[in-house]
């Protein structure tokens, strides 16, 4: 490393170590404890349950009818490709123990995201790749994910190829973009950012590539057809609105907390109704201000389709989804690694990529216990006494997700402005 660029990194330098200091206190924990300590999952004896609930499904007909799943196909046709039929005769939990290549597929998926990760930082700039990728590896969202064995494992491989800067093939980056959205419905919205640059072309490769990919599957599976997702999903969203504990424990909006005072646990013996009847007010006011910047940075986006680079349109599409609803605290790694393509330089860029590392942070500060349980711990494989309950990151963490969006999309406006000096505005379907 050139002596001369070191005093540039040391803010990076000083951010990873913090986040692997927060990993080493956790791992200090673990061993102490007998279980991962809050922000994990509060279910202990839970390990990997994402990946052996659907992959049980996978191996038995009943998914999109009787488990009213709202995964789509291409999740069961690649699970079933990568499990062990024969343990999936009783039950998921049993088949965790039993199918050792589901478990090797899950620690592989992601050293292979760890891998691509560091090679697409590499690519983009080599002196900080090694801090990226090490608080990105290491990071709450990522560990999070390889604790529930989620199918971001499988997803986040073909995000990084379709929008990262790995791959020039607009036919395979279309084909990657077509598996993230068949692997994650809401991962359609960073592939929009070639309609907001008036990329045609990928977009029609995607949106063929998407359909077929579907199509193939749904033909295998022989369920998961349109109407069948969008009954499941329908279910899903009244079945989650009584979860309000399950989503707010690890959001990235801060649209659950409005859920509280409804919610049957003793919320309010912790939180003041005062400051209750602040978050009802404020919670409306912050998702819709971050709604309208986003909007706003996209609409000048359109104006100057060139003065921005896809992974940034990217970044505020996906941004904004996150900002108003959480399909799950994990799926900040999709977020994050889009961020920390960004190159440190300007406020807005520093703010959003200082804020992706604080999202890396593998720690919780408790501020009153809600759940005290009795239960096995399958990491610790012994009983254990977990305590969870409301902590500062439920508050925080949906903070800098909005903080990136505000700083990624202020910075875009400005540079939009900029570019407004030099170029007039392109208003055609095809940029000028």
């Amino acid at each position: 490393m050139n002596r001369r660029a070191l005093p540039s990194l040391l803010p990076e330098i000083a951010l990873m170590l913090a986040v692997a200091a927060s990993v080493a206190w956790t791992a200090w924990r673990f061993h102490d404890l007998g279980y991962l300590p809050q922000p994990f999952v509060f279910d202990t004896n839970d390990t990997f349950m994402d990946w052996f609930n659907t992959a049980y499904w996978a191996n038995h007909p009943g998914a999109f009818s009787v488990w009213r799943t709202v995964y789509p196909p291409l999740s069961f046709v690649f699970l079933d490709l990568f499990s062990l039929p024969g343990c999936y005769l009783q039950s998921p939990f049993h088949a965790r123990d039993c199918d050792w290549v589901a478990r090797t597929t899950i620690l592989a998926l992601y050293g292979l995201n760890v891998a691509l990760a560091w090679w697409s930082f590499h690519r983009t700039d080599p002196r900080t790749a090694p801090m990226r990728a090490i608080a990105f590896g290491l990071g709450l969202p990522l560990l999070f994910t390889l604790e529930r064995g989620n199918l971001i494992l499988a997803a986040l491989p073909c995000f990084i190829l379709a929008h990262g800067p790995l791959v020039r093939s607009a036919a395979w980056r279309s084909f990657a973009a077509a598996a993230t959205i068949n692997f994650k419905p809401y991962l359609l919205l960073p592939v929009l950012a070639h309609a907001v640059k008036r990329d045609w072309r990928p977009l029609e490769l995607a949106g063929i590539a998407t359909i077929a990919l579907y199509l193939v599957t749904l033909a295998i599976i022989g369920s998961g057809t349109p109407m069948e997702i969008a009954a499941n999903t329908a279910n899903w969203v009244v079945f989650q609105g009584g979860q309000v504990w399950n989503e707010i424990h690890y959001s990235t909006s801060y649209a659950p907390l409005l859920q509280v005072r409804n919610s049957q646990i003793p919320v309010l013996e912790f939180v003041p109704s005062r400051t209750v009847e602040m978050i009802e007010w404020l919670v409306p006011v912050v998702i819709h201000a971050s709604q309208g910047i986003a909007v706003l940075a996209l609409a000048a986006a359109w104006l100057q389709p060139r003065a921005l680079p896809s992974y940034r349109i990217s970044t505020i599409l996906l941004g904004m989804l996150l900002v108003t609803q959480s399909p799950g605290g994990y799926t900040q790694a999709f977020l994050l690694f889009l961020v920390l393509l960004e190159a440190w330089r300007g406020i807005g860029p520093v703010v959003a990529i200082v804020c992706a590392y604080l999202l890396c942070l593998v720690t919780d500060w408790p501020l009153s216990t809600v759940l005290d349980l009795s239960l096995e711990s399958w990491l610790g494989g012994r009983p254990v006494s977990p305590s969870f309950g409301l902590a500062i990151g439920h508050f925080v963490r949906p903070g800098l997700v909005a903080l990136i969006l505000w700083a990624l999309a202020l910075d875009s406006v400005a540079r939009v402005v900029r570019a407004h000096r030099e170029h007039r505005p392109s208003l055609g379907l095809v940029p000028a």
